[in-house]
């Protein structure tokens, strides 16, 4: 990544909203990790209910720990990585559930996704156990019909979930049928191609690599643009009431 020498970027921030181009991801050290770089990309410093990482693993590299009262989404965006004990090539996923042990390694290196949240429980229901998956084998179905907009789900649709992580694929040209507004929080990172997201009332290009967060009742609607699909990853909260105060 060239830096502008006019201090030019994509990175926005706004109250609704956050947009993180890659040049403006700064690494970090987290406890537990080992000759790995965690850039953290969207927290409560944004005042998001949710935490999203990008974890640049080393040859070696390693990070371990506990859930605790969170749960943990993670997704291998490239490379190859082993999460407790499960090898996850690109495409990969695990989730963990709160009170469980996290324990991630990579012979060759990785970049690996995590999207945490605080669980909260519900009456009548326990907490999901450990998934392990791979989005090659999760069925697409088109997105309110639309051929155009292809969504996967990676999570079960059941009451015990209070997240469901989602990957988009758009064909160029493919946009979300309407301008949405809604009780969920994003966070989001694009995997593949470009494409224009409204933002509120901005417009901005995004293109792979690029991170974003999405408050609650943000104005949000997107476009792909260019000759090859656009795809991305995204969280959401999902089948609990909202709090009051």
């Amino acid at each position: 990544m060239i830096p502008s020498p006019l201090g030019a970027s994509r990175t926005t921030v706004r109250p609704l909203y956050a947009l993180i181009a890659p040049d403006g991801h700064v690494p970090s050290v987290e406890p537990g990790w080992t000759k790995a770089q965690a850039f953290v990309l969207v927290s409560a410093g944004l005042g998001a209910r949710l935490t999203e990482s990008l974890y640049v693993l080393e040859a070696g590299g390693q990070g371990k720990g506990q859930t605790g009262d969170d749960e943990h989404f993670y997704y291998v965006v490239d490379g190859v990585c082993g999460i407790n004990g499960r090898e996850l090539k690109a495409g990969g996923f695990a989730f963990l559930p709160p009170g469980v042990k996290f324990d991630l390694t990579s012979k060759s290196g990785a970049r690996v996704l995590l999207f945490a949240k605080r669980y909260e429980p519900v009456a009548g229901s326990t907490a999901p156990e450990a998934i392990f998956g791979e989005e090659k084998k999760v069925k697409s179905e088109p997105f309110l019909g639309d051929p155009s907009a292809q969504l996967q789900a990676l999570l079960p649709d059941n009451i015990a979930f209070d997240m469901a992580v989602n990957i988009f694929t758009y064909a160029p040209g493919g946009t979300l049928p309407f301008v949405e507004c809604h009780i969920m929080e994003h966070g989001m990172l694009i995997l593949e191609g470009a494409g224009v997201y409204k933002l509120g009332d901005d417009w901005h290009p995004v293109e792979k690599g690029d991170a974003l967060w999405l408050a609650p009742y943000c104005p949000q609607w997107f476009v792909a643009m260019g000759k090859t699909p656009a795809r991305y990853i995204y969280y959401k909260d999902v089948n609990r009431a909202p709090r009051l105060g």
